[in-house]
């Protein structure tokens, strides 16, 4: 009997499953290949840099969407289309500009509407 090989992954693949921005990892990370057992260890028990990425940023553009609440679409419509950091991302909170105001509620919009689609 031969023993499974482990299923492996490229890096970027790895950085969107852990929602972390690829180019901020550490060198290793991203030079390597992650396997599915590593990942796991990753999710489970995260290293420093890997809470440190989470906490603080840069953040992936999905993840940028979230915190804001818009779509990426909008992030892009506003033109944000760099990974951000917290900071970042609560200065625009902050500031609250008409572009976000606008994308959230595009947001909703959509929402309500696919919400409506799965009524019967």
């Amino acid at each position: 009997m031969t023993a499974r090989k482990s299923q492996t992954m490229k890096p970027a693949t790895a950085a969107k499953k852990l929602d972390v921005y690829l180019p901020a990892t550490p060198a290793e990370f991203q030079e390597g290949v992650v396997s599915r057992d590593e990942l796991n260890a990753l999710q489970a028990d995260p290293p420093e840099w890997l809470r440190e990425l989470r906490k603080n940023g840069p953040h992936p553009r999905p993840v940028v969407a979230a915190r804001l609440g818009v779509s990426i679409s909008g992030l892009a419509r506003a033109g944000v289309t760099e990974a951000l950091t917290t900071e970042e991302i609560d200065a625009i909170r902050d500031e609250d500009p008409d572009w976000l105001e606008r994308e959230r509620a595009t947001q909703a919009e959509v929402r309500r509407q696919e919400a409506d689609q799965k009524r019967p």
